[in-house]
């Protein structure tokens, strides 16, 4: 029999407890502060903000279970009849200091309606303030393992879906290096619906490990004024896609969310320079020319891609 939502929910909480533990102890110096909060139309959720930390300036691990009567302008944009609706997932955004330590999203979330209507949705993708190949093989190789349990044929399509969903219109630009980004999963059968459940929850398990990888790998790097200039004009990129195009914000913000958990994704610094234009040959300017849809991270060390792009 599948889970109810108040079952999933709680999977939900628990795995949030689980990824805070693993970059607490990844970090090794900073902490969780948790703010617990209730929805007035119904629900609630906890949103967990990393302070003082050695590695995440700014961390965010929040978790939600909301429902109630739904909101007109969600019926309209999904195109559904009128139901109440019930929502629940964690959602992750953590902000280094160094800038050589990648940004990373993830978000695994369930979504249903008193019609019978639900499915899942999420992903996870990277941002790094520098693109190096190696890294972002690593990074898609690790995520196409997921994906390949749950179905060998869905990391491209999802791949895909992160590339065409995690890019800047108005900048011609991806926000980083993608991942895999899956919306509207729904089960046929209880079997089915226990695979998509499983499947989100492996995407959670992966990302403390996949993320504690590039924090003992990159946080000892030395960077000067350069970099950090350089990193918190990506972040200004960051912070355009989200106030601009990301589905999520504006979901929450249309539900009547709280706004700051909504808005927890945001960098502590971001800054934006008119008409900037890195050097030729710059490590800045090989990053912007690899942000890019449809790179082949994984095998792209064999297909002259540095030609190509």
């Amino acid at each position: 029999m599948r889970k109810t939502k108040e079952e999933i929910a709680e999977i939900y909480k628990q795995m949030q407890d689980h990824i805070c533990a693993e970059l607490t102890k990844h970090d090794g110096q900073g902490e969780f502060r948790e703010d617990a909060w209730d929805r007035a139309e119904g629900g609630g959720g906890r949103t967990r903000i990393f302070e003082g930390g050695k590695i995440i300036e700014k961390g965010g691990v929040a978790f939600s279970a909301v429902g109630g009567k739904t909101p007109e302008k969600i019926l309209k944009k999904l195109e559904l009849s009128e139901a109440d609706f019930f929502a629940t997932g964690v959602s992750i955004v953590l902000h280094p200091f160094n800038p050589f330590v990648p940004i990373i999203h993830m978000n695994i979330r369930y979504f249903e309606m008193d019609n019978g209507i639900h499915w899942f949705g999420g992903g996870i993708d990277l941002t790094p303030h520098y693109v190096f190949p190696e890294e972002a093989k690593h990074f898609h190789t690790e995520v196409k393992k997921v994906c390949d349990s749950f179905d060998p044929d869905c990391y491209e399509k999802y791949k895909k879906w992160a590339d065409d969903y995690f890019f800047l219109r108005h900048r011609q630009e991806t926000r980083g290096v993608g991942g895999i980004f899956y919306d509207r999963l729904s089960a046929k059968s209880d079997l089915e619906f226990e695979n998509i459940l499983e499947f989100s929850l492996n995407i959670g398990r992966l990302f403390p490990d996949i993320y504690g990888y590039f924090m003992k790998k990159n946080h000892g790097r030395n960077f000067g004024e350069k970099e950090k200039e350089w990193q918190n004009l990506r972040r200004g990129r960051y912070v355009e896609f989200n106030l601009v195009w990301d589905a999520g914000t504006k979901f929450g913000l249309d539900t009547n969310g709280r706004t700051e958990s909504i808005l927890m994704s945001m960098p502590p610094v971001a800054n934006w320079q008119y008409m900037h234009e890195p050097k030729p040959n710059s490590e800045e300017k090989k990053t912007l020319n690899l942000l890019k849809k449809d790179i082949d991270w994984i095998n792209f060390s064999n297909d002259r891609a540095t030609e190509k792009y």
